[in-house]
């Protein structure tokens, strides 16, 4: 149930899907190496992504990575971290969903902490002195997070051209398809197949850009507000000297 309802989930709650699944992880992931071997992989929509052939453990047991038969692409080492076992199927989450819900939650917290300070220095004028080196601290760590941020939303452009170039080879299929449907080459029922699995595929990648567009979003906004509750407490405390002299 968990499984199909994750899979139908509108567009507009997709960016809470990570934080799910992360919760998830910790549920329905075993050591066990015997759960997983053998298990199908999916991707968050549902597409099939490989078959798992085996894992790399660490010298206690735990794994660390797990070998998937991705077909003509090969084997690929995925880390454990980003499959979630629902029943009989694996789900593999990409790492940019994970970054970016990592990113989110961590510059939200810093923002939540700065807006305290601002709070604390607005109510107590005596602290405004010693709000400086609290900032500063806030600051810096800002600082290292909007690093990380920058290699995030650059994964996140590159994922929107993908699935744009997905979308007009898909396309180009489809129309091949009804031409071939109108001069006689293939059969109704097979256009109709061929039609179908497409305008599945493109619902897919529709989805997945709407979430994509939507954490693109969600992470200027927290820029946005970081910024200003960086520049408020600098303010008080230069009105503060100003006053005093």
């Amino acid at each position: 149930v968990i499984f199909s309802s994750f899979l139908l989930t509108k567009t507009s709650n997709h960016f809470y899907i990570v934080l799910v699944i992360c919760l998830l992880i910790s549920l329905y992931m075993t050591h066990d190496i015997s759960t997983i071997i053998g298990k199908h992989v999916k991707d968050m929509y549902g597409s099939h992504f490989g078959k798992i052939l085996g894992t790399m453990t660490d010298i206690d047991g735990s794994i660390q990575t797990v070998g998937v038969d991705c077909g003509s692409d090969g084997l690929k080492e995925i880390p454990y971290d980003q499959l979630v076992l629902q029943g009989g199927i694996v789900i593999h989450i990409p790492k940019w969903r994970l970054d970016a819900q990592k990113i989110l939650r961590e510059k939200s917290l810093t923002l939540k902490r700065l807006k305290a300070l601002n709070s604390i220095v607005s109510d107590n004028d005596e602290m405004k002195s010693d709000a400086e080196l609290v900032h500063q601290t806030y600051k810096s760590k800002l600082h290292n997070l909007d690093e990380i941020e920058e290699k995030i939303k650059l994964k996140l452009t590159l994922r929107l051209e993908e699935i744009e170039e997905q979308e007009k080879s898909i396309k180009v299929i489809l129309f091949d398809a009804k031409v071939q449907f109108k001069s006689g080459e293939v059969s109704e029922p097979t256009f109709e197949s061929i039609r179908k699995h497409t305008h599945n595929i493109l619902e897919r990648l529709s989805h997945e850009r709407t979430e994509v567009t939507n954490i693109q979003s969600r992470i200027n906004d927290l820029s946005l507000e970081c910024l200003d509750a960086i520049q408020e407490p600098k303010a008080m405390i230069q009105e503060s000297a100003m006053s005093y002299l």
